[in-house]
C-alpha cells in the first residue's frame, strides 16, 4: 500500500477546482470562519457514507444498475437545483447571521454538506475508481486497507477544506457586509449550484 503516494494524489485532487472546493469557499465568504468549517465538517461526514459503500461494495451495486444510479442522480441534482432556488430567492439578502441564528444556520450547514456529497453520484464513482488502485492485495484485508485510504483521504481533504473555508472568510466582512456585493456573490453561489446540479446528471 502506497501511502504517501496516495496521498500526494489526494492533495492534488482536493485542491484542483470541482464543486466541493467551490462549495466550501462560497460558504466561508457567505457565513464566514466557524459555518465554513462546519460546513467542512458536513462534507467529510458525506465521504464517510461512500467509503463504507465503497468497502462494503454497495457502490458497485449502484453503478451495476442503470435505475438505482439515475433515481440517486436525479435526487442530488435536484437538491442542488432546490440550494440554487433558494440562494436566488434570497439574493437580496446578506448572510452575515445575528448571533441568535447562528447555532441553526450552522445545523442547516452540516446538514447540506452530508447531503451534497452523499447525493453526489461523481464522489460515489470517484471513490470506486480511486480507492481500489492504492490496495496491496498481498498484505490481505482489502476491505481494511481501504477504510484507512478512505479515514486518509477524509483527513487531508477536512484540513485543506477548512484552510480554505478560513481564508475565504477573511472577505466575509468586505463582501457580505455591502449588500449590493452581497447580491452578486448570491448570485454566482445559485449558479455554482445549477451549473453542478445540470453536471450531475450527465455523469
Amino acid at each position: 500500500m502506497n501511502i504517501w503516494g496516495f496521498l500526494g494524489f489526494s492533495i492534488v485532487l482536493t485542491l484542483m477546482p470541482g464543486p466541493d472546493i467551490l462549495f466550501v469557499i462560497t460558504q466561508g465568504i457567505r457565513h464566514g470562519k466557524k459555518a465554513g468549517i462546519v460546513f467542512v465538517l458536513g462534507l467529510c461526514t458525506g465521504l464517510l457514507f461512500h467509503i463504507i459503500a465503497v468497502t462494503l461494495g454497495v457502490s458497485a451495486l449502484i453503478q451495476g444498475s442503470p435505475a438505482a444510479f439515475s433515481l440517486l442522480k436525479i435526487a442530488g441534482a435536484a437538491y442542488l437545483f432546490y440550494l440554487g432556488v433558494k440562494a436566488f430567492i434570497h439574493r437580496n439578502e446578506s448572510a452575515i447571521q445575528p448571533s441568535g441564528s447562528e447555532r441553526k444556520e450552522e445545523r442547516h450547514l452540516y446538514r447540506r454538506g452530508i447531503l451534497m456529497n452523499v447525493l453526489n453520484p461523481k464522489v460515489i464513482l470517484f471513490f470506486f475508481s480511486f480507492l481500489p488502485g492504492f490496495v496491496d492485495v498481498n498484505r490481505g484485508n482489502p476491505a481494511l486497507q481501504i477504510c484507512f485510504l478512505g479515514l486518509l483521504f477524509i483527513l487531508q481533504a477536512f484540513v485543506i477544506f477548512s484552510t480554505v473555508a478560513i481564508l475565504a472568510s477573511q472577505l466575509t466582512s468586505l463582501l457580505m457586509g455591502n449588500p449590493r456585493t452581497a447580491f452578486w456573490v448570491n448570485i454566482v453561489t445559485a449558479l455554482i449550484y445549477f451549473v453542478i446540479g445540470i453536471s450531475i446528471l450527465f455523469v
